[in-house]
């Protein structure tokens, strides 16, 4: 009895197997350790539940407070969503674009690339790449190389008389400006800056390789010409339009030798493409009286016209001249106002023209400058009637409209030779 008395207590200590006993000691160890973790996540989950109940009931308040229905509500979800898409997109696609650009680049810069290091032969995008020029630099490369012809010619200087003479020989491999093939060049001689003193020479057909021998003199003192150019423009002629500049050759005064004549070639540059010249302005009136056959052309005034004077003025008067069917009828002129850019006429001219002959008659008003010694230079010419254009047609139409009544109207002065060209096309169309 003692035995057992002493072995009991053991075997319960000892006894792992004993399922009553160790689910008795164990249960209450389990219960307290977990119980607590399992009740504090289920609260957390519930207060996350409630809050997020809570701001979707918000949102949906605040969506039904809107004046708007359901179907806009989603369509302007759907506008901003595909927005946001968009903008995505063209980011991306911005940053691969630049990628790429700059992989390029590197390529081009570098010189070289793994096939180069290894003896292979390059692509052709590899030898575009190594160039690394830009489009406009190909541009620019591409008008050097373009070939404008040559121009030979001769400088001599009179020390005794104080004269420049300057001869046009020839020209060779002119580029070609018209639609057949060739040009129809002359060469503009000026001494610059003045550029009222010019000549021509003439004009050659249906050629690319013109021979001028033509000469022409300046009379300038030797001390003057070191501030001077001698500017050689080679034209295509164009009876109708403008004419276009070939190429041209500057040659400054003070790098000339002119101790000795100088007769030689040089390759034409492209001419600088200047802006039209700002020439003045004319207001001129017309008046028509279709019993009497009478029309009246009253010069009154002139603003703003070119300075073709060393002194920064001009001695302007004006031309009327009466054309039909290229013919010149008749002409007049104003008096001389000098020592002006903006003279004061106020003179008439009345010409004798049959009503039925009104609609062939054309009306040429030109502005000259004029000089004591020499050719007097245009400074603009306009010309109105019913074959004219824009002003001087409407000038005309409003005076037919408005028979004995005088019609004043101002005019922006033109190129004389531009105003020419547009009557021989007129003309010619007859």
């Amino acid at each position: 009895m003692k035995f057992n008395l002493f072995k009991t207590p053991q075997a319960v200590a000892a006894e792992p197997t004993s399922g009553t006993t160790v689910t008795m000691a164990t249960s209450p160890a389990v219960v307290s350790t977990t119980a607590p973790d399992i009740s504090g996540s289920n609260n957390t989950e519930i207060s996350k539940n409630d809050m997020f109940e809570e701001i979707k009931s918000k949102f949906l308040n605040e969506i039904d407070k809107i004046p708007l229905p359901p179907w806009a509500l989603i369509a302007i979800a759907v506008v901003a969503a595909l927005l946001v898409l968009t903008c995505c997109f063209c980011i991306i696609k911005k940053c691969c674009c630049k990628k790429k650009k700059n992989k390029k680049g590197k390529k081009g810069k570098d010189g070289f690339n793994m096939k180069n290091m290894q003896g292979g032969e390059d692509d052709d995008d590899d030898d575009e790449g190594e160039t690394g020029m830009t489009e406009e630099e190909k541009e620019e490369e591409e008008k050097e190389q373009e070939k404008l012809g040559k121009l030979q010619y001769s400088i001599e200087y009179d020390f005794e008389n104080t004269k420049l003479t300057v001869g046009i020989l020839q020209a060779a491999d002119l580029m070609s400006m018209d639609s057949g093939g060739t040009s129809d060049p002359y060469v503009r001689v000026l001494l610059l800056p003045d550029k009222k003193k010019k000549f021509d020479t003439k004009v050659h057909k249906k050629t690319l390789n013109p021979v001028f021998n033509e000469t022409f003199v300046f009379k300038v003192p030797y001390e003057e010409l070191g501030g001077k150019t001698l500017c050689l423009s080679v034209y295509d002629y164009d009876r109708f339009s403008k004419h276009d500049v070939i190429g041209e050759v500057k040659l400054a005064m003070n790098t000339i030798d002119l101790g000795r004549p100088i007769e030689e070639w040089r390759d034409l540059e492209s001419a600088d493409q200047e802006e039209p010249e700002k020439l003045g302005d004319i207001c001129i009136s017309l008046r028509y009286v279709p019993t009497a056959g009478k029309l009246t052309v009253c010069i009154l005034e002139a603003k703003n016209l070119k300075k073709m004077d060393a002194c920064g003025l001009s001695d302007p008067y004006v031309k009327i001249q009466l054309l039909q069917g290229g013919k010149r009828l008749k002409k007049k002129k104003t008096t001389v106002k000098k020592n002006t850019l903006n003279p004061y006429y106020n003179e008439s001219f009345s010409f004798e023209i049959p009503l039925e002959q009104m609609q062939k008659i054309l009306v040429a008003v030109t502005v000259f400058d004029y000089d004591k010694i020499g050719k007097n230079d245009a400074i603009g010419k306009i010309f109105v009637g019913s074959k004219a254009t824009g002003l001087g047609l409407k000038h005309w139409s409003d005076m037919l409209a408005n028979p004995r009544r005088p019609i004043a109207q101002w005019h922006v002065l033109q190129p004389e030779e531009d105003i020419d060209g547009q009557l021989a096309a007129l003309f010619a169309k007859k």
